[in-house]
């Protein structure tokens, strides 16, 4: 019987989550809440949340609770791919860095200064929104597109848009705030240097999260491909690391 409740309270859940009721990074209601709401089990709706993380619907931090992420598009109308289980996101993140350190590559000696001005405002975007889901996703992504767009190559930037924000809404790290009042303002040169040395688990992962662009936007304003790519691809085995231990898997090695 509880397999069946779960399974309808999954159903109701993820039409919210679709539908837009609950937007990108909101968070779901408590436990209890959802209990009562839907006159199930605690038992019942931990279920319910675990097959919408595994739907790659809805990402769970202890202490926390449960947040939507954006709703992965169907493959069948040429969109991106979709990417719900653990493995599929991996992979994804393989795919970036196969992508996206080559597109950073090129954008260190192909980008304009107006581009790169463009950069730095949006990183300070990802900086001021102190981790916000909804909020640093947008910025995370357009980050990204820009790097892709300044790398002057219309089928890498193509590449980004066909995965959308959802290559961003998986690692979900960036839900933390930073221990240290701020990660800075993301500026080439900016903002705290011992960011990425921070606890993994704890409250300065965002900050790491910003330090992380921030290398790549600095290697960019120095044309220093070699240093982009780098950067890029520390960026994204820093991603892949953590969604490994967000859904605790082994990260070693």
């Amino acid at each position: 019987m509880a397999q069946t409740l779960s399974g309808t309270l999954v159903e109701a859940l993820r039409t919210r989550i679709v539908n837009g009721d609950i937007a990108p990074g909101e968070k779901l209601p408590s436990e209890p809440r959802l209990a009562v709401e839907h006159q199930v089990s605690r038992t019942v709706v931990r279920e319910a949340i675990a097959r919408l993380n595994l739907e790659g619907l809805v990402h769970t931090r202890r202490g926390s609770g449960s947040y939507a992420l954006t709703p992965p598009a169907e493959a069948d109308d040429g969109g991106a791919p979709v990417a719900r289980s653990l493995a599929d996101r991996l992979a994804l993140v393989e795919y970036r860095l196969a992508l996206e350190a080559e597109a950073a590559a090129l954008a260190a000696t192909r980008r304009t200064s107006a581009q790169l001005a463009a950069l730095g405002d949006r990183l300070d975007a990802l900086a001021s929104s102190d981790g916000h889901p909804a909020t640093a996703m947008q910025h995370d992504f357009a980050f990204h597109r820009l790097v892709a767009e300044a790398a002057g190559n219309r089928f890498l930037l193509e590449a980004l848009d066909r995965l959308g924000p959802q290559m961003i809404a998986m690692p979900r790290g960036r839900l933390d705030r930073s221990d240290d009042g701020g990660a800075g303002n993301g500026r080439p040169g900016g903002g705290p240097s011992g960011a990425s040395g921070a606890d993994p688990h704890g409250g300065g992962r965002f900050a790491g999260v910003v330090q992380e662009h921030r290398a790549v936007l600095d290697a960019l304003a120095a044309q220093d491909p070699l240093a982009a790519s780098a950067a890029m691809r520390v960026h994204l085995a820093s991603s892949r690391r953590r969604l490994l231990q967000e859904s605790g898997a082994d990260a070693a090695g």
